[in-house]
């Protein structure tokens, strides 16, 4: 029997997917994990052969999750499971070695089939329908939240991330290299890093840049 583990911030939706593929009696499926630090905490202590990985998670995103999940466990099939209608978004687990990539409104039969797939070594991936928003905001108002950062904030990292000086970034919005400077001092310290190279590293891993 295949051992699945689901990883979703959103207990709910968990335990509804347990249900549903418990009507099937063809997984073995574990207590799920709400976050990536917990997932690969049981990862790491437990055999699994499928995890069911949301995106939008707490203290370790799912793109970062993956990237892992693939570097110490290749053997692991994981099927994204996501709100996040962006075939940019989708391009990018595919390169991290995602088998699959499944939109949350998928019907629970759906659902079993690309399971199926995906752990038979066939990928399955949806052919998306891209939503107005763009691609860059994958994760924006999450980011700005988890880290209490402001608009202004996150538009100068992506500013310094344009490789804009302080004084560049105050002349284009009209205030001072100095209040730019305190920003940036700002955003390092929300953010508990050190330089402007931690910053960018940081925030290219999060999407933002």
């Amino acid at each position: 029997m295949t051992r699945l583990i689901i990883a979703d911030d959103h207990q709910l939706l968990a335990d509804g997917l347990v249900a549903v593929l418990r009507e099937a009696a063809e997984w073995d499926i574990l207590v799920p994990v709400n976050n990536g630090r917990e997932l690969l905490d049981r990862l790491a202590k437990t055999q699994v052969d499928v995890v069911l990985l949301d995106l939008n998670m707490p203290h370790l995103d799912g793109i970062k999750t993956l990237e892992i999940i693939k570097e110490q466990y290749p053997g692991i099939k994981v099927l994204v499971l996501t709100n996040y209608n962006q075939p940019q978004l989708l391009s990018e687990v595919r390169k991290l070695g995602a088998d699959g990539y499944l939109l949350k409104n998928a019907s629970g039969d759906v659902l079993k089939t690309a399971l199926r797939s995906v752990q038979a070594g066939v990928p399955y991936f949806e052919n998306l329908v891209p939503r107005e928003a763009p691609a860059a905001a994958f994760f924006l108002d999450e980011f700005m939240k988890k880290y209490h950062l402001t608009k202004r904030e996150v538009q100068i990292i992506k500013m310094v991330g344009s490789e804009l000086t302080s004084k560049e970034i105050g002349t284009e919005l009209s205030i001072s290299e100095f209040t730019v400077n305190t920003h940036r001092k700002n955003i390092l310290r929300k953010l508990e890093l050190k330089n402007t190279a931690g910053l960018l590293n940081f925030a290219k891993q999060q999407g933002i840049l």
